[in-house]
């Protein structure tokens, strides 16, 4: 299934942890490389990268999670897919990136089977202040945990 996203990874003093993941490897869950961001050319802590099919990023969230970050409290992952009207933002609580709610936003969910052609929906995150919204028919209580498409 089609659902392009752009991630963008943003942590202190972490070069040495992202470089492996700026090349690719058929050996992880998701495939992609992700590229540096230097602004100016001088300085930077950021990477990011372009995912053209959920199948593509399944298991990136899980992966991130489990490197070895020299400051996990500066970790900041930027998520937006297709669908959302603005960028998510997920952080290292616990050791477990969890998405942090945004002021006026909204993630909702999709009904739907999820089996291996489909992976479970990674919702869609609109502002809540821009008039109107059309939400999906959702998942009783809102399908809440992380879906496997990250």
């Amino acid at each position: 299934m089609s659902r392009i996203a752009e991630v963008i990874v943003l942590a202190q003093d972490a070069d040495a942890v992202m470089e492996p993941l700026t090349r690719p490897d058929d050996t992880r869950t998701w495939r992609g490389t992700f590229y540096e961001m230097r602004p100016g050319g001088n300085w930077g802590f950021g990477w990011g990268a372009e995912f053209v099919r959920m199948h593509s990023r399944s298991g990136l969230l899980k992966h991130l999670e489990s490197l070895p970050w020299p400051r996990p409290e500066t970790v900041q992952v930027l998520i937006h897919d297709e669908e959302d009207n603005c960028f998510g933002l997920w952080m290292i609580h616990d050791g477990t990136l969890v998405e942090i709610p945004l002021p006026r936003t909204r993630r909702a969910y999709w009904n739907g089977p999820h089996n291996e052609e489909y992976p479970p929906d990674p919702g869609i995150l609109s502002r809540t202040d821009c008039g109107p919204i059309e939400w999906p028919e959702e998942i009783e209580g809102g399908d809440q945990s992380r879906p496997p498409a990250w």
